[in-house]
């Protein structure tokens, strides 16, 4: 079959919308059909950091800058902190007003002891995530921050434990006399 004469047959496209190859725009894999996935977003926060040759190759190897991480156990820290500080005014409000009942001083005791343990919590989580992030260093591997998450987390739940020691202490005193 011979070609007529005139220009050789170029097929159409269609639209490209946007900067690069659009929909149906010829591929560089040899079909006009070939998916082309669309380029990352600039926001994406993938920044090439260096680039590497592959020895005996043409070919290179790209780190990528990755963005830093807040940690997960830092946040639960601070979480479990905040947390121990309203338990212990619910220990104050209980102790105060079940005082003349008789049981002010059995739920003071029981909040305090939630509170108590919130603190464990929130401390124990801090340590964790202290150590995750002291543990990240290479700037090409995941980064995790928070260490001021951290000690909030542990200055929280310090004051929640012993705020809750006050008021179950002024709930046993107020019951008693």
């Amino acid at each position: 079959m011979t070609q007529p004469p005139g220009q050789p047959y170029q097929p159409s496209y269609g639209p490209s919308y946007g900067p690069g190859p659009g929909y149906g725009a010829p591929s560089p894999y040899g079909s006009p059909y070939a998916f082309q996935p669309p380029p990352p977003p600039v926001s994406a926060g993938w920044q090439p950091e260096r680039l590497e040759q592959v020895t005996g190759t043409e070919f290179g190897l790209v780190h990528l800058q990755v963005a830093p991480i807040t940690s997960g156990p830092a946040i639960g820290s601070l979480t479990a902190g905040i947390a121990a500080i309203v338990v212990s005014f619910a220990a104050l409000c209980f102790g105060v007003s079940g005082a003349e009942a008789g049981w002010g001083g059995w739920v003071a005791g029981a909040f305090a002891l939630l509170s108590v343990l919130a603190c464990g919590g929130a401390v124990g989580a801090a340590v964790i995530a202290r150590r995750q992030i002291a543990g990240t260093g290479e700037p090409w591997r995941v980064r995790f921050t928070g260490r001021g998450l951290t000690t909030g987390g542990i200055v929280c739940g310090l004051i929640g434990a012993l705020l809750a020691v006050l008021s179950l202490a002024m709930g046993l005193t107020l019951q008693l006399s």
